[in-house]
C-alpha cells in the first residue's frame, strides 16, 4: 500500500484523487490547497480524507508519493528539498500524463469487463444448454441452462473431463473427427431426454481447438410442437372470424399481391377471391391509387381514404395498416366500408350530438356544490337572473364553474324547454360569424338553418370567452341585444328570434374595452347582470363536499367504487391554492383514481400527492414551467401517457384501456378530450 499526498486541489488534483480512490494499492493520506473551496477539498470532505492549506504539516516520512499539481514552481522546489529520500515527487506534467494513462486504462478495462459481462449474460440467458471442451477433453465453458438440465453446478463442471459430467457425450469424438453431429437424441444421467447438436471449435487461424454442444430439453420441443398445432387452430379460427365479418377485409403480402379476402369484400366490390388472390393490390380499384402499396412502402397505417372500387364503382372508405413481424413488413390488411353505411352512421352521430346537446342542459343549481358565503351569493344572484330574459355576464377564473352556472340559469328559466347551445369564442375552428348567423348569400339554402342562433331559438345561447369575439361579430350581437333581430347570412331582411344570451369571460373585460378590442356599448349592456363566480382558493371550506360529489361522478365514469378520501389527504387538498379551480381538483382526483390500486375504496395522501407532482417536480414549485397551471401540466402528462399507450398497443383501444386499468368508455372519453380519436 502506497501512501499518497496531493498538493493542489483544483481540477487536476480532483481527477487524481478520484482515480486513486479506485486503486486498492493507493492510499491518499491528504490533499492540500490554499483555497478551501477548491473542488478537491470538497471531495475530500465527502470522502473523509484529511485536507489542509499547508503541505508541511502532512509531509511525513511515511508518505511514499507526492503529486504536485499546484502549478507553482516554488512549491515544487521546496517539496524537492523537504521530502524524504524514499518519497517520490511527481511534478504536474508527469501527473497529468499519469492521469491520462490511468483514465485510458480504466476506460479500456471497463469496456472489456462490460463486453465480457454482456457475452456472459447472453451465454447464461439462452434457454438452450451450452457446453464446450478444450483439446484435452476438459469442460471450459458451461452455461446456466446446461447446469439446470444436467443437475451439475457450473463450478463443479468447469475443468472436469466431459465424460465425468455427461458420460455418454460424444464431444471428444467430434473434436477428433472434426465433423458436426446435428439434432441427435440423448438421455442424461438424471433421465432427462434432450436433442443436441455438436460442432468442432476453431480458432482464428482455422485450427481446431475444441468442440461444443448446444442442446434443448425434449419436453420443450414437444411443447413447441403442441404450440404450433395450437397456432394452426388459432389460424383456422381467425380465418373463420374474418370470413364471418360484415366488414370487407383484404390482405396482401409484402409484394402487394392479394392473399386473402372475405365474403363481405366480394359483396361490396363485386370481385371474387379468384379474381383477387395472387393479383396486384390495384386490381379492385376503379378510381384512386392503391393504399396497400402506399402502406407497404411507408410502413405507416393510412385511414379514411375515399375511393371507388369494383365494376360498379362503389364509393368506399378504406383503412389499411401494415403487418409487421420481427420488424419486417410482411404485408398489409385493409378494411373497406361502404360509404352508404358510413353516411348512415354519420346521421346517427348527428342525432346523438343533438341528444347530447339536450342532455348538456340538465345541470341545475343543485349541481353547484358548496356552502360558503361567496358561492351562496353567486347562486342567489344567478337564481334572480334566471327569472328574467336579460343578458347575463358570468365572470371568474378558468375552471371555476361558469358554464355550470350558465346551464343552471337555463334550466331554471323560461327557456329551459329550448336548446342550450355553447360557443367558445376563443380560437373558434370555423368562421364565428357564419357559425352564429349563417353564410353570406346563402339564405335560400339550409346554411342559415344550421346557424347557432336558429338552433338556440326559444333557448339559450352561451357565448364563452366573449372578450375574444371579433369586433364585427360583437356589433351584430349588440344589435340583437338592443333590437332582438339578426340579419341571417348578411341578408338585408332581418328576422326576430327569441334567444336568451349568457356570456362568460376569464379575462379583464374593462381592459379590453379601454384598448378598443371590446365595444363599450356591449360592455355596459352585458354588465347589467354581472355574476362573479368565486375561485376555489377563496372557499376552501367547500372542498370536502365538492370532492364527495366529484367522486360520485368519476365512479360512474370509470366504473370504480371510491367512497371518499382520508382526512390527511383532504387536509392536503385544502392547503393547495388550486389555480385551475374545481376543474383542476377534478383532474387531480381523476388521476389519483386511475393510478390507485384496483379495488381501493379510499384515496390516501400518497394517491393525491402522486397525482399532483411528478418525481422530478415534487415539492419544487420554482421549476414549474412559466405560466403553466397544475391542470395544464397534468393534462399534458396524461395526453403523453395516452399517446404512448396507444402507440405501444398499435392503436388497439381495448388493449390500451386494459393496460391503463380503465374502462373502454373512459378511454374514449379521454381520447376525445385530447383530440386523439
Amino acid at each position: 500500500m502506497q501512501n499518497v499526498l496531493i498538493i493542489g486541489a483544483g481540477t487536476g488534483g480532483l481527477i487524481i484523487l478520484d482515480l486513486l480512490q479506485n486503486l486498492d494499492f493507493m492510499n491518499v493520506k491528504a490533499i492540500i490547497d490554499t483555497d478551501e473551496r477548491a473542488p478537491g477539498i470538497r471531495r475530500a470532505k465527502e470522502l473523509g480524507i484529511s485536507y489542509g492549506n499547508d503541505w508541511r504539516e502532512h509531509l511525513s516520512p511515511n508518505i511514499d508519493i507526492v503529486f504536485d499539481v499546484s502549478g507553482n514552481e516554488a512549491v515544487f522546489a521546496e517539496l524537492l528539498k523537504a521530502r524524504s529520500n524514499h518519497t517520490v515527487l511527481i511534478p504536474g506534467s508527469v501527473a497529468n500524463l499519469l492521469v491520462r494513462l490511468l483514465e485510458e486504462n480504466d476506460t479500456y478495462t471497463k469496456r472489456i469487463r462490460a463486453e465480457v459481462h454482456k457475452q456472459r449474460m447472453v451465454f447464461d440467458s439462452v434457454e438452450e444448454g451450452m457446453i464446450g471442451i478444450n483439446k484435452h477433453g476438459k469442460v471450459d465453458f458451461f452455461n446456466n441452462s446446461a447446469a439446470r438440465m444436467t443437475g451439475t453446478p457450473i463450478e463443479d463442471a468447469i475443468g472436469k473431463k466431459i465424460t465425468e459430467v455427461i458420460p455418454t457425450s460424444r464431444l471428444t469424438h467430434v473434436f477428433e473427427s472434426a465433423r458436426s453431429e446435428l439434432n441427435k437424441e440423448l438421455v442424461l444421467q438424471n433421465g432427462l431426454k434432450i436433442v443436441t447438436s455438436r460442432y468442432p471449435l476453431y480458432d482464428h487461424k482455422g485450427k481446431i481447438v475444441g468442440a461444443f454442444a448446444v442442446f434443448k430439453d425434449m419436453t420443450e420441443v414437444l411443447t413447441l410442437a403442441e404450440e404450433i398445432t395450437g397456432l394452426k387452430k388459432v389460424q383456422t379460427m381467425l380465418e373463420a372470424i374474418i370470413h364471418s365479418s360484415d366488414d370487407a377485409i383484404s390482405v396482401v403480402d409484402e409484394h402487394g399481391n392479394g392473399i386473402l379476402v372475405n365474403p363481405a369484400y366480394t359483396r361490396i366490390t363485386g370481385l371474387t377471391a379468384d379474381e383477387v388472390i395472387g393479383k396486384p393490390a390495384a386490381v379492385d380499384i376503379s378510381e384512386g391509387e392503391s393504399i396497400h402499396m402506399k402502406v407497404l412502402k411507408t410502413r405507416q397505417p393510412v385511414r379514411g381514404v375515399n375511393m371507388r372500387v369494383g365494376e360498379n364503382n362503389n364509393e368506399v372508405i378504406v383503412n389499411v395498416a401494415p403487418i409487421i413481424v420481427d420488424r419486417q413488413v410482411r404485408g398489409s390488411v385493409g378494411v373497406i366500408h361502404d360509404i352508404t353505411e358510413m353516411r348512415s352512421l354519420m346521421n346517427e352521430l348527428d342525432r346523438a350530438r343533438t341528444i347530447i346537446r339536450k342532455l348538456e342542459s340538465t345541470y341545475t343549481f343543485d349541481d353547484v356544490y358548496g356552502r360558503s358565503a361567496d358561492i351562496e351569493i353567486a347562486i342567489e344572484q344567478a337564481r334572480l337572473a334566471a327569472r328574467n330574459s336579460l343578458p347575463v355576464l358570468l365572470r371568474g377564473e378558468a375552471g371555476s364553474g361558469k358554464e355550470l352556472f350558465a346551464h343552471a340559469i337555463h334550466s331554471e328559466s323560461e327557456q329551459k324547454f329550448g336548446k342550450f347551445v355553447r360557443v367558445n369564442c376563443t380560437n373558434h375552428p370555423v368562421n364565428l360569424e357564419e357559425e352564429l348567423f349563417g353564410k353570406h348569400g346563402d339564405t335560400n339554402t339550409n346554411e342559415f338553418n344550421d346557424s347557432l342562433f336558429l338552433q338556440s331559438k326559444n333557448g339559450t345561447l352561451f357565448l364563452d370567452e366573449i372578450v375574444d369575439m371579433p369586433l364585427e361579430v360583437q356589433k351584430k350581437i349588440l344589435v340583437y341585444l338592443r333590437e332582438g333581430i339578426i340579419y341571417p347570412g348578411g341578408d338585408e331582411e332581418p328576422i326576430r328570434l327569441p334567444v336568451r344570451i349568457i356570456t362568460a369571460t376569464t379575462k379583464n373585460l374593462e381592459k379590453a374595452m379601454h384598448n378598443g378590442s371590446f365595444l363599450e356599448d356591449l360592455y355596459y349592456l352585458l354588465n347589467r347582470i354581472s355574476i362573479q363566480i368565486p375561485s376555489l382558493r377563496s372557499r376552501k371550506e367547500d372542498i370536502p363536499v365538492i370532492v364527495e360529489n366529484i367522486l360520485i361522478k368519476l365512479n360512474q365514469e370509470f366504473g370504480m367504487n371510491v367512497k371518499g378520501i382520508t382526512n390527511e389527504a383532504q387536509n392536503f387538498l385544502k392547503r393547495f391554492d388550486w389555480p385551475g379551480n374545481v376543474r383542476e381538483l377534478e383532474n387531480v382526483l381523476s388521476r389519483a383514481m386511475i393510478y390507485s390500486n384496483q379495488g381501493k375504496t379510499m384515496l390516501e395522501l400518497e394517491d393525491v400527492t402522486k397525482s399532483l407532482f411528478t418525481e422530478n417536480h415534487a415539492e419544487k414549485e420554482s421549476v414549474l414551467p412559466e405560466k403553466s397551471t397544475l391542470a395544464s401540466i397534468m393534462d399534458d402528462y396524461e395526453k403523453t401517457i395516452l399517446e404512448t399507450a396507444l402507440r405501444e398497443n398499435d392503436g388497439n383501444k381495448s388493449v390500451t384501456a386494459n393496460r391503463l386499468g380503465i374502462s373502454l368508455r373512459s378511454l374514449y372519453y379521454k381520447l376525445e378530450k385530447f383530440n386523439l380519436v
